[in-house]
């Protein structure tokens, strides 16, 4: 309870997922828009494309959540919905650390190995390893969306979701669970991005400075993945693993700060395509302008339309 009613739980995690949506959703948005209608249709647009999607399914999950903690852990949307919620949660940031794995291998063949690659990159190379990701994203979620999610605290009028575990055997079954999870969908990527964007910095330096700011933004996609994926998969095993070995350490709140920092990574990346790519760049800046300039247009049409006099309207005296 002391964990439950903190104001980390009940004002500092609602607030980060409040400025996650607020900023994330026309973000990325916007984003996705921007690449299905404006960019050059290549392998990396469609792997943009898709991580974009991902990132909004799970922002549009959080308004959720948000109520969520903001009523004091209280989950009042039913059963249904926070085995929903919960498995979009979990399937889609371990989805996009998919997607993410699948970006760096696509810049490492394109950069270390671009004749050999030149034959197989292409869009229906790139999305049939997006369908990939997003098929292993929705199995490694099935454990989720099938056993029950939202149980009530005893002694408390309290609905958790996610966050009761009313048996030991329940606890050693998700630990064994999120393991694998982890393993596969975020260790095993780790390790691939890792590889990817160390062999594409390494062939960018030797290849001479005017690939400096390529190096720059490799390594910056390299910091964000190992900065706001690593701490909350991390964390959940040593949450889980603390059940199972029966001991109370106090993870809790560490691990709901972790989770939730986690889902930044789903409003940082749209910037990260604003700063990596000067097509996409051009293309929101001409966006903005077109409707600066009819906006601008739309006010000049109303003031010519008004009477030429209509400055001069003398005012009407009260009565």
């Amino acid at each position: 309870m002391d964990h439950l009613k903190s104001s980390i739980t009940v004002v500092l995690i609602p607030s980060i997922y409040s400025v996650i949506f607020l900023v994330g959703l026309p973000a990325n948005g916007l984003a996705l828009w921007v690449l299905a209608t404006k960019v050059k249709k290549m392998t990396s647009t469609v792997f943009l494309m898709n991580l974009a999607v991902a990132d909004l399914l799970l922002i549009l999950v959080l308004p959720f959540k948000i109520f969520y903690y903001y009523l004091g852990n209280n989950w009042i949307f039913g059963e249904l919905m926070c085995r929903a919620v919960t498995s979009f949660f979990y399937g889609n940031m371990y989805c996009s650390a998919l997607l993410l794995m699948s970006i760096s291998v696509d810049r490492y063949l394109a950069v270390v190995h671009p004749f050999f690659s030149r034959r197989f990159r292409s869009r229906v190379f790139a999305t049939a390893i997006c369908s990939t990701c997003w098929i292993i994203g929705m199995l490694s979620t099935i454990p989720l969306a099938t056993m029950q999610q939202s149980y009530l605290l005893l002694d408390t009028q309290l609905t958790l979701c996610h966050d009761a575990l009313p048996k030991q055997e329940q606890a050693e079954y998700l630990f064994y669970y999120f393991m694998s999870a982890i393993v596969l969908c975020f260790i095993l990527p780790l390790i691939i991005i890792v590889f990817s964007y160390t062999a594409v910095i390494r062939e960018l330096i030797l290849s001479g400075e005017k690939y400096s700011y390529a190096v720059k933004l490799s390594a910056l996609v390299l910091f964000i993945v190992i900065i706001f994926l690593t701490p909350s998969n991390v964390v959940l095993l040593m949450h889980y693993s603390e059940h199972c070995l029966q001991r109370h350490g106090d993870l809790y709140a560490v691990y709901m700060v972790c989770l939730t920092l986690s889902a930044l990574n789903s409003c940082v990346d749209p910037f990260v395509y604003y700063y990596a790519s000067e097509e996409f760049r051009d293309k929101v800046r001409k966006q903005f302008r077109k409707k600066s300039a009819i906006s601008i247009t739309s006010v000049k049409t109303s003031k010519e339309t008004l009477p030429p006099s209509y400055p001069n309207y003398p005012s009407r005296p009260m009565m």
